[in-house]
């Protein structure tokens, strides 16, 4: 089964499940988004990856210049752990991360949630790549990523107990866009998905594609 095709089971799962009203107000607050998210201020292909150092699940540095000097790196952008879908995908890029390494590049996610809520990400789902915190989104927001939720959609995060105050350190309500970038070792990006519809993500297959594309040029 794909990730695409686990990611559609959910939702229609959750579709079926949820309180009343919940998924068509999702729905709805999807579609603002997509009309008032300007792509063109994102980064996409053939534009220079902003470099940054963020620190990992256990307080280490990581910083994407040093680790293009190695190869390739795939960065993802997920919402945080406490997002079903996030967690469907970064199971699916573990499974691929032999490919990835085998093919000299890293794979990085990063997510807004404090250090706390990346290891408990990594830990739950048995990541073994970098997962990083953003607080405050510096990093997203250098990527073009960042938007800011919706009251409705806060209320029902608080509903849910994932409010993002608590989860995130700050009162800001800002997420990113689900997004994943191949970057090259000269620091241009290759490969670049964003979508705004975060029960839409890239499949793992298309970023070993980008990979080995990479090694033909």
């Amino acid at each position: 089964m794909s990730l695409q095709e686990q990611l559609d089971t959910f939702k229609s799962e959750f579709a079926r499940t949820a309180a009343p009203g919940r998924s068509a107000l999702y729905e709805a607050k999807i579609e603002e988004l997509r009309a008032s998210f300007c792509l063109k201020r994102a980064v996409g292909v053939g534009d220079d990856a902003p470099d940054f150092s963020l620190t990992d699940a256990r307080g280490n540095s990581v910083s994407l210049r040093k680790l293009l000097v190695r190869g390739p790196v795939v960065v993802t952008f997920y919402r945080g752990g406490w997002c079903p879908y996030c967690n469907f995908q970064l199971r699916a890029y573990q499974a691929i991360l032999p490919q990835v390494a085998s093919l000299g590049a890293r794979l990085v996610a990063i997510s807004p949630q404090l250090p706390d809520g990346s290891l408990s990400t990594a830990e739950t789902n048995a990541l073994t790549f970098d997962v990083l915190s953003d607080v405050g989104n510096i990093v997203a927001r250098g990527f073009g990523l960042v938007y800011t939720l919706q009251d409705e959609v806060r209320a029902a995060l608080r509903s849910n107990n994932k409010a993002l105050p608590a989860i995130n350190g700050d009162e800001s309500w800002e997420l990113p866009v689900p997004a994943t970038y191949v970057i090259a070792v000269d620091g241009r990006v290759s490969l670049a998905h964003i979508e705004v519809d975060y029960r839409k993500r890239l499949e793992p297959n298309a970023i070993v594609a980008s990979l080995k594309s990479l090694q033909s040029v």
